[in-house]
């Protein structure tokens, strides 16, 4: 990055909207918004970092120090969770709305396209790559992927694998992996990779690529995608949330308790 280009954290939109909640950094910005930072960082070639916070990971996050210094390090924080934005709306930060990471990907892609921009997919097994491309082919017939890789790898190979993604002269980074993985990966080699804005995606490859159906808008507004993904895989997943929501509600009745005895 050029010494020339002021630090992200100096940008007139985000330093405006930079707030905290749960101890964590988040942008209180839209989607709209998003994607023109996005582009704006492609188009002057100045790395921006993005992540997005949701329930589990600002619950992981009060457990996992590293984490938290991950997230808070990035460049961008959107919130990505209805039960982030009512949870913050009660403790009186205004949040205009969710903006969601798998929404994200999905316009960056359409971005990608208008403007000639080159993706990179990193992350999720080599089948659901294959289905993200054969995808991408029909929505974005115009869109040049920049290369692909899964996301079984090892650490020792970690190097290799960025040194893939810097030679296919990327625009942006799409990293699909579980958290803290990717938030420890992209925090570990930001100041080496060299697409202009990369971002976590999670699972999202998994959304796009058809192997995991996504909630209908109507259950993704009354804030219940949660739900809809415990109904499909009940077994793995109804403890994980149970105790993620719990936890997470006690988070917030503690932070509600400070607020008052502030007031």
């Amino acid at each position: 990055m050029s010494t020339e280009q002021p630090s992200w954290r100096e940008h007139p939109l985000l330093a405006a909207r930079r707030r905290d909640f749960l101890g964590s950094p988040i942008h209180v910005v839209t989607m709209p918004e998003t994607l023109a930072l996005a582009n704006e960082a492609m188009a002057r070639r100045q790395p921006l970092h993005h992540t997005v916070v949701n329930v589990a990971k600002l619950v992981n996050m009060k457990q996992n120090a590293e984490l938290r210094e991950d997230v808070a390090s990035a460049d961008l924080i959107n919130v990505d969770g209805a039960g982030v934005v009512w949870g913050a709306r009660l403790c009186g930060v205004t949040v205009p709305e969710r903006v969601a990471g798998v929404d994200i990907m999905t316009n960056l892609f359409a971005l990608c396209a208008r403007n000639g921009y080159r993706p990179y997919l990193l992350g999720a097994e080599a089948h659901v790559l294959q289905a993200v491309d054969m995808q991408l082919a029909k929505d974005h017939p115009e869109l040049v992927v920049a290369g692909m890789h899964d996301g079984y790898f090892k650490p020792e190979d970690e190097a290799a694998v960025v040194e893939a993604i810097n030679a296919s002269k990327a625009d942006c980074l799409f990293v699909a992996m579980p958290t803290p993985r990717k938030e420890r990966f992209l925090k570990q080699y930001r100041d080496v990779l060299t697409p202009s804005f990369v971002m976590g995606v999670g699972g999202s490859f998994d959304v796009y690529g058809g192997k995991v159906s996504r909630a209908p808008v109507l259950v993704q507004k009354l804030g219940l995608e949660w739900l809809f993904r415990v109904v499909q895989e009940p077994r793995r997943l109804w403890r994980r949330y149970y105790e993620t929501n719990t936890a997470y509600v006690g988070l917030l009745w503690r932070e509600l308790r400070q607020r008052r005895r502030s007031a």
